[in-house]
């Protein structure tokens, strides 16, 4: 027996006015790229709602379904725009085939009550699609770059050999670029000897903040974090602008000293934000136990709290690695030719000279964003787990 229950009705007056809709957005997204909107949404409207009555009546398997229309619409995209298009069809079939089985099988509902009305179901979904949206604007960007990296031709563009998938259209010649070139080892060199002292500073000064003002008897607590978290929330131009000024009259403009206490000052707020939240689940009986025992705090801290709040400190470090590492503003303030960073020298590369290398960089960056994240992420769930908020 098929697993669809509901009523044919359901089908006409409910998915396949939907599936209309979505069949006719998808459509003028790929009409739009081939200059035919009008009728590339007349053609979406036919195919989402041919799709669903057929998926709904014939294919009971959803997983056939979805493999199904996924080949047969990159079929279609190769017929109509060749090698490239196999991508754009494996993207339409697949959400248009998902979404059909999605709405027809009442899977839409999963995630709310069953009592919810339907305005309290649409609301649910449309919140998830807003966010689905924004998490698609920013990571698009970051996922077209990295095709770009490996462009044969010194252009920012897709040419139309890497469109056809020729492989005389992809290259290394950028990477070995940034590699062999002197000026980019130089500003590599820059960055990696300033993030880690950096990094260094900021752990060091932002957990022992984070330790104090997790102390009730402090006073004026909740002022002296705004202070110390300000360096967040202060446009990063106007704190630029500062350290110029400051750093200009007590002589640390333009050194390596100067460029490092200004991303230490950057990274703080991080790392005091992650380890005070990890103090939040702290039981502090057992410093007073460590006490009873003859401890002195050094000891204590080290020996009692420093292991149980160290995933929040190594998540602080990371954050702040990547602070210093990745920025910008400020270097060029406080900096000077000789502090020339990673991200100095792609933003010289984009003022003064078009060179494809940065799209290489780029790439390398996201790459070591991602692994630090996935290690951020780690981290917390083991601090999750040290302090009973997760299962073991």
């Amino acid at each position: 027996m098929s697993k669809y229950t509901k009523p044919a009705v359901d089908l006409v007056r409910f998915v396949l006015p939907l599936m209309a809709l979505a069949g006719a957005a998808m459509g003028f997204l790929v009409g739009t790229a081939n200059g035919v909107s009008l009728l590339g949404a007349i053609l979406g409207v036919i195919c989402g709602v041919v799709l669903a009555w057929v998926l709904a009546s014939f294919v009971p398997s959803t997983r056939t379904g979805i493999l199904a229309a996924t080949a047969l619409f990159a079929i279609a995209g190769l017929m109509i725009a060749g090698p490239a298009g196999i991508v754009g069809g494996v993207i339409v079939g697949f959400v248009l085939s998902w979404l059909s089985y999605w709405l027809f099988t009442g899977s839409y509902r999963a995630g709310t009550p069953i009592y919810a009305t339907p305005g309290q179901v649409l609301w649910h979904n449309t919140f998830k699609f807003i966010c689905g949206a924004i998490f698609f604007f920013l990571i698009a960007p970051i996922l077209t770059i990295i095709p770009l990296s490996f462009n044969a031709e010194n252009f920012f563009t897709f040419t139309p050999a890497m469109l056809s998938f020729d492989p005389e259209g992809y290259s290394l010649k950028h990477y070995r670029d940034f590699f062999t070139n002197p000026d980019w080892q130089q500003a590599l060199k820059n960055s990696v000897q300033i993030a880690p002292a950096a990094t260094l500073i900021s752990v060091s000064l932002g957990t022992l903040a984070a330790i104090g003002l997790s102390q009730p008897h402090v006073p004026f607590r909740r002022a002296i974090m705004a202070i110390l978290i300000s360096p967040m929330i202060v446009p990063l131009i106007i704190s630029a602008a500062g350290m110029y000024f400051f750093y200009s009259r007590i002589g640390l403009q333009g050194t390596y000293v100067g460029v490092v206490l200004a991303h230490a000052a950057l990274g703080i707020p991080f790392v005091i934000i992650t380890v005070t939240a990890t103090l939040v689940g702290f039981d502090k009986s057992l410093t007073r136990a460590a006490a009873n025992m003859g401890a002195d705090p050094v000891t204590t801290f080290f020996r009692v709290q420093m292991p149980l709040i160290l995933p929040g400190v190594i998540s602080g470090g990371l954050f702040a690695f990547i602070t210093s590492f990745d920025e910008v503003v400020v270097v060029l303030f406080v900096g000077s030719a000789g502090q020339k960073t990673l991200p100095w020298q792609m933003f010289t590369g984009l003022r003064e000279q078009i060179s494809p290398t940065i799209l290489a960089v780029a790439t390398i960056l996201v790459v070591i964003s991602i692994m630090l994240l996935t290690v951020v992420e780690l981290l917390r769930r083991r601090s999750e787990r040290l302090r009973g908020l997760s299962p073991g």
